[in-house]
C-alpha cells in the first residue's frame, strides 16, 4: 500500500481518535501493526466471499410503526440473495445482519457503531424518521463506512447533521422526498376545499418538527406566500399525555386546518382530545402520525377523512428491480404472508435493499470503500418507489422520489377498517389518483 494511502491519526480533545477506515489502513504494513496492535486489534477474519449489509431500524418503541413490515422485508431480500450475488467477476454470498434502534436515537448510534466496529459490515442501509437515519448517517461518516438511507425527508437529515450544499457528504447517501414536496401535496390538498386557510401546527421538539416548523426552511414562508395564516402554539416534547393548550389556541384562532408531523402515539392522544373538547377542523393533513393503518384504526371511526402524504401504496406505477414484483403484487405478498394490511414503509425498506444490492453488484470491488462511493454516487436504478438516481440535486447526497395525497376513508366491507386512497397527484401526475378530497365531518 503506498503511503500516499495512509490516514494519520487526528486529535479530539487531546486524544488520538480514528476510524476504522483508517486503522484497517494503518493496520496493513507490520510497523502499523507494531504502533496500533494493542489500541486497534486486528479484526476477526471473515470469508473474503461474504458481503456483508447492516441495516439499522425502530423493530420497537413509538416508531415501531416504521419497521413493521421489516421482518417480511428482510426475508423476502435473502430469499432473493440467498444463492449469491455477481460482483467484480466473482459470487459473494451476502448477510444481512439487523440491529433495533429501540426509537432512540442514542441507542440507533450506539447500534451503527456495532455493525461497523464489530460486526465489519461493508455497507449500511437505514430508514424510518431523522431519529433512526441521521445517529447512523453520523457514524458512517464518522467511520468512513458507507450509508445509504430513506424514509425521512431530505431536509432534517442534511441540515440537522450540518450539512453544506458545497460540499455535501462523503460516506452517506439519502434518497426519498423533501419539505418542498410535502408542503406542496398538503396546500394542493386544502386548496381543493373551501377553508378559512387558517392553519394550526404541531411540530414537535426533534428533528422533524424542528425542520417542518422552522421558520425559513419549512412551512411557515412557504404557506403564508400561499395566504395560509399558520398558528404554531411552539414546540412540544413528544409523548406528552395533554394537548389541551394546543387545542384551545386552535379553538380560539378558528383553525380549520391542522397540520404537522407528530408521532403516532401522539396524534392518537391529540385527535381524541381534541374530538373530545368540541375541536373538528375541516382538514387535518398529518405527517408520520397516520401513515399506518394501525394508528387510524386506533381512532375508531374518529379516524375517517384525515389526510396525509403517500409515498408509496399498491397504486403506484413501479417494480422492484429485485423480483420483478409490482407495487400491487409486494403489497399482496405483504398482506398475504402477514394477514395484515398494506404499509407505505414496505415499498421503502425494499427500495433501500434495491439500491444497497445494485449498488454492491456494479462496484468494481464491493469490498473497497472507494469503489462503493463510486457506484452508489452513479446509481440510475428504476425501483419499487420510482427512479433513484444521485446527481440532480437538490444537493450531492440526495436524489428525491415522487410524492401524492391521501386520505383515509372508513372501508366499505371490506377486509380492513380503513383504505387510504390517492386524492391529489397535482405534484406527481404518473400515480393515479383514486377520488378527492373530503371535509371532515
Amino acid at each position: 500500500m503506498a503511503k500516499k494511502d495512509l490516514i494519520l491519526p487526528a486529535r479530539s480533545g487531546g486524544r488520538f481518535t480514528i476510524n476504522r477506515r483508517g486503522a484497517l489502513k494503518l493496520a496493513g504494513g507490520a510497523a502499523g501493526v507494531a504502533a496500533f496492535g494493542s489500541l486497534f486489534p486486528a479484526p476477526a477474519v471473515r470469508a473474503a466471499e461474504t458481503l456483508k449489509l447492516g441495516w439499522v431500524s425502530p423493530k420497537t418503541g413509538p416508531l415501531a410503526p416504521f419497521a413493521e413490515s421489516d421482518d417480511f422485508t428482510i426475508a423476502a431480500i435473502r430469499n432473493v440473495v440467498k444463492d449469491g450475488i455477481q460482483s467484480g467477476g466473482k459470487t459473494w454470498n451476502v448477510e444481512i445482519v439487523v440491529k433495533d434502534s429501540q426509537s432512540n436515537p442514542n441507542r440507533a448510534a450506539e447500534v451503527a457503531s456495532e455493525l461497523i466496529l464489530s460486526d465489519e459490515v461493508d455497507l449500511l442501509v437505514v430508514g424510518n424518521t431523522p431519529e433512526t437515519t441521521n445517529p447512523v448517517g453520523d457514524q458512517a461518516e464518522l467511520n468512513g463506512v458507507p450509508c445509504i438511507s430513506s424514509l425521512a425527508p431530505w431536509q432534517p437529515w442534511f441540515f440537522t447533521r450540518g450539512g453544506d450544499p458545497a460540499k455535501g457528504f462523503t460516506y452517506t447517501w439519502h434518497f426519498f422526498w423533501g419539505l418542498e414536496d410535502v408542503i406542496g401535496v398538503f396546500t394542493n390538498m386544502w386548496n381543493s376545499i373551501p377553508t378559512n386557510k387558517k392553519v394550526g401546527g404541531m411540530f414537535p421538539n426533534d428533528g422533524d418538527g424542528n425542520a417542518w416548523g422552522h421558520p425559513e426552511l419549512g412551512f411557515p414562508p412557504v404557506l403564508a406566500k400561499q395566504g395560509f395564516e399558520l398558528l404554531d402554539p411552539g414546540r412540544y416534547q413528544n409523548l406528552t399525555d395533554d394537548f389541551s393548550a394546543q387545542i384551545a389556541a386552535f379553538k380560539n384562532a378558528n383553525v380549520e386546518i391542522v397540520t404537522g408531523v407528530m408521532i403516532p402515539p401522539d396524534f392518537t392522544t391529540f385527535w381524541t382530545q381534541a374530538r373530545q373538547q368540541g375541536f373538528v377542523p375541516k382538514i387535518a393533513s398529518m405527517g408520520k402520525a397516520i401513515l399506518f393503518p394501525v394508528a387510524v384504526e386506533a381512532l375508531g371511526k374518529q379516524g375517517n377523512n384525515l389526510s396525509s402524504e403517500v409515498w408509496w401504496s399498491p397504486n403506484h406505477p413501479f417494480s422492484s428491480s429485485l423480483t420483478g414484483q409490482s407495487s400491487m403484487q409486494l403489497a399482496q405478498a405483504y398482506t398475504e404472508s402477514t394477514g395484515k394490511q398494506w404499509t407505505q414503509p414496505i415499498g421503502f425498506a425494499h427500495a433501500l435493499f434495491e439500491v444497497a444490492i445494485d449498488v454492491l453488484k456494479r462496484s468494481a470491488d464491493p469490498k473497497d470503500v472507494e469503489a462503493n462511493l463510486a457506484a452508489i454516487a452513479s446509481t440510475n436504478l428504476n425501483t419499487i418507489v420510482g427512479p433513484v438516481a444521485w446527481g440532480s440535486g437538490p444537493v450531492k447526497n440526495v436524489a428525491k422520489t415522487p410524492l401524492v395525497g391521501g386520505q383515509w376513508r372508513l372501508s366499505d366491507g371490506g377486509k380492513f377498517p380503513y383504505e387510504l386512497l390517492v386524492v391529489n397527484n397535482e405534484t406527481a401526475p404518473n400515480i393515479p389518483a383514486q377520488g378527492e378530497l373530503q371535509p371532515i365531518t
